[in-house]
């Protein structure tokens, strides 16, 4: 059975984890995964990110997408 409360709005998300790497500022920290554009039925629970502490990189341990510190 289709959500009637997603179902219509399918276009304004992305396909969760699409990307393998995501590179963001430390202005955009905390990052967590899956990002809140991300549709919510084919992805894991969401999971904060230590990007900062890891020296600037981080793997989700749910999908694998990799985070990385630009500045």
């Amino acid at each position: 059975m289709v959500n009637p409360n997603t179902a219509a709005k399918q276009q304004d998300f992305t396909t969760p984890n699409s990307k393998t790497a995501i590179q963001l500022k430390t202005t955009e920290l905390p990052v967590h995964c899956p990002a809140e554009s991300s549709s919510l039925w084919n992805s894991h629970p969401k999971v904060y990110i230590p990007v900062a502490e890891n020296g600037g990189e981080a793997k989700c341990p749910y999908c694998g997408t990799l985070y990385k510190l630009i500045d």
